[in-house]
């Protein structure tokens, strides 16, 4: 994931005051935590945020099980990854579900931190999970809010409750669950008005929808690429409303992250998912630990596990790791893999999940429609031999198979790079098989690559 790559590479840096020492004086801890603590305000993290958590990490470091500890660095940073996770809120907080259906979610946000869309892409995570949801169109002064509403109901197959731009934002939600308790709809999510920045007028009303229709959650959508300024709105909306959770949108962009690690701690509400990209299957529950994981470059395997499983094809799978264990993998494989990662969010996004792989590694390697049809017909121009023994792509070759495809060399040249890079990754997931906690993680795993 991007946004904490930065972040990442600077704790990195901060490590490596610890890393070759086989005793640690306080002296060594101070440094290394002022290193920290720059990289943390960098990331946009909140000042009192920073201020708080090294003082705690500093705390349990100077203490006698890191100072006499045999590798006092990995215990250092080991402290540093539960501390962060902690800072995060731990564990993963599920949705509420009410005792009596229909469970109602009124979804709050300022405007264009993408409250619509991600109505829309929870409602369609629950509908994946056997649930009945109905969408609600409260915002009647934007311009088109409500036929957003529709294009991303109608995308998802789930229905709108709309009574135009003229009526009562209350009336309309108080009508949209009068519907659900008539056609056994058991999850309504009301999306709700927007401004530009928060006003009396805004909150004066989302209080009266929430007194009308007492909501089982109230999540707030916030972009992450608005940095500091995300604590303040979350700050307010908790004030004003009582927030039962966050939805963090934009994560995939080049942001600095700040607002993941402030959030929870400065309002006391969880961040329970997150939206990392546009597409409307793009958002994940929000686990703390395995975030915390994914910013110190330990990976993320059970998240990839979770996106592999619902893109799982088991005979494909099959076929693929009985190949992988005799050392086989060919351009027709690569195709293959495209297709699926493709379907997985992407290659960018993957490489921070791989345990020892940096966020941005495979940055180049992106995954799209065009690319993809690109690469299909280079494939087919080359011979059975060619695709099985790339190495044989002489330049005449690959002259003759940039003209065959109606490419250039140079995109030849591409796709061959970007195969020595997926087979470099197969082979990170063969050595993780062959150590005793790498199989453990893989004996979970059913990946389709």
């Amino acid at each position: 994931m991007s946004m904490f790559s930065n972040l990442s590479e600077k704790l990195e840096n901060a490590f490596k005051k610890f890393k070759n020492k086989g005793k640690l004086t306080e002296a060594d801890i101070k440094a290394g935590m002022r290193e920290i603590k720059l990289a943390l305000l960098e990331a946009d993290v909140n000042f009192k945020v920073v201020r708080d958590f090294i003082k705690t990490v500093s705390e349990r470091a100077v203490g006698a099980d890191v100072l006499e500890s045999l590798n006092p660095g990995q215990q250092v940073i080991k402290i540093v990854n539960e501390e962060l996770a902690a800072l995060m809120g731990s564990t993963h907080s599920k949705l509420t579900v009410a005792s009596k259906p229909p469970t109602v979610i009124m979804m709050v946000g300022l405007q264009g931190a993408g409250k619509t869309t991600h109505a829309g892409k929870l409602a369609g995570m629950l509908k994946k999970q056997g649930k009945n949801p109905l969408l609600v169109a409260c915002d009647i002064y934007r311009p088109a809010a409500i036929k957003q509403l529709q294009v991303v109901g109608e995308k998802l197959g789930i229905p709108v409750f709309e009574m135009g731009d003229k009526t009562n934002p209350v009336k309309i939600a108080t009508e949209g669950i009068k519907l659900a308790n008539q056609k056994g709809y058991d999850t309504v999510f009301i999306d709700t008005a927007g401004r530009l920045q928060i006003d009396e007028v805004l909150m004066k009303e989302l209080q009266d929808i929430k007194a009308a229709v007492e909501p089982t959650e109230i999540l707030l959508t916030i972009d992450a690429m608005i940095g500091q300024e995300s604590v303040n709105v979350a700050e307010t909306f908790n004030d004003l409303l009582d927030i039962t959770g966050v939805i963090l949108t934009k994560l995939d962009g080049d942001t600095r992250g700040g607002a993941a690690l402030s959030v929870r701690y400065i309002t006391g509400k969880p961040i329970k998912f997150i939206g990392v990209g546009e597409k409307l299957d793009q958002i994940e529950p929000f686990h703390p630990d395995r975030m915390a994981r994914r910013i110190l470059g330990m990976g993320d395997v059970l998240t990839l596990i979770d996106k592999a499983q619902a893109q799982f094809d088991e005979k494909k799978a099959a076929e693929m790791e009985e190949r992988l264990r005799q050392s086989i993998f060919t351009l027709d494989d690569y195709l293959m893999q495209m297709q699926q990662l493709k379907n997985m969010g992407g290659l960018d996004q993957l490489a921070g999940m791989i345990p020892g792989m940096k966020p941005g590694a495979l940055k180049d390697a992106k995954v799209d429609e065009k690319m993809l049809v690109h690469q299909e017909a280079i494939i087919k121009s080359m011979t059975k031999k060619e695709r099985e023994r790339p190495e044989m792509l002489n330049a005449s070759r690959k002259q003759r198979v940039a003209k065959g495809s109606g490419t250039s060399v140079e995109e030849v040249n591409k796709l061959l790079k970007q195969y020595d890079q997926i087979k470099k990754m197969m082979k990170q997931f063969q050595d993780m098989g062959k150590t005793k906690q790498g199989r453990r993680q893989m004996g979970k795993m059913k990946l389709p690559f």
